[in-house]
């Protein structure tokens, strides 16, 4: 995993970002999840994507820097403040101001409004409680051929673990099943970071 971690080169805005997160106690995707993204991204030839989560910017730089260059991230978040962040590590990566929207609030107060079919990717790294729902909102907002992601469903070995796990881990083990069953899909389960489930949509 380490030599995951160091096959790609994170730049100083990167590097800036993930130390915001720390101070604010965050865990932002890892450089191999980062790299994962930022391929997902340039296969998808995506220039719409929406993420659930912005945290300080981390994995909406590697997702830009996948996308075209006249691509859109429309990144949502409860905290302004973290996304006040995110803003400042997306000018320090050198994307002009006009490549993010930015949308605080709750994710599911905000996804509803956002269009039907418009997205190539949306990438989600929310509240756990939530991510059954988030899958329900992603295939609504995924265009055909659009890719769906979630972040850390291995939950530091305990999505797989026999012994009683807390409510969070028990809708993870739920959103894989539902990933995994739905002919609408075609998933396929990484093992970079702490585990990045994705699906294509039929």
């Amino acid at each position: 995993m380490a030599f995951a971690d160091a096959f790609v080169a994170e730049e100083e805005a990167v590097h800036w970002a993930r130390d915001r997160a720390r101070e604010s106690a965050l865990r932002p995707v890892s450089p191999s999840t980062g790299a994962a993204l930022r391929m997902l991204a340039a296969t998808a030839g995506a220039k719409a994507v929406a993420e659930i989560g912005t945290g300080t910017g981390v994995s909406g730089i590697h997702l830009l820097h996948g996308m075209r260059p006249d691509g859109v991230l429309t990144t949502v978040d409860p905290e302004p403040d973290r996304q006040q962040l995110a803003r400042q590590a997306f000018r320090l990566a050198g994307f002009a101001t006009n490549r993010a929207r930015f949308i605080p609030g709750r994710a599911l107060d905000v996804l509803p409004r956002l269009a039907d079919s418009g997205y190539d990717l949306v990438f989600c790294d929310g509240d756990r409680m939530e991510c059954v729902d988030y899958l329900a909102e992603s295939l609504r907002l995924l265009r055909p051929g659009g890719l769906v992601c979630f972040e850390g469903v291995f939950a530091d070995g305990r999505t797989v673990d026999s012994g009683p796990q807390p409510m969070e881990v028990l809708r993870l083990r739920e959103l894989v099943r539902a990933v995994r069953e739905n002919t609408e899909l075609v998933p396929s389960l990484l093992p970079v970071g702490d585990g990045l489930l994705c699906a294509v949509k039929r």
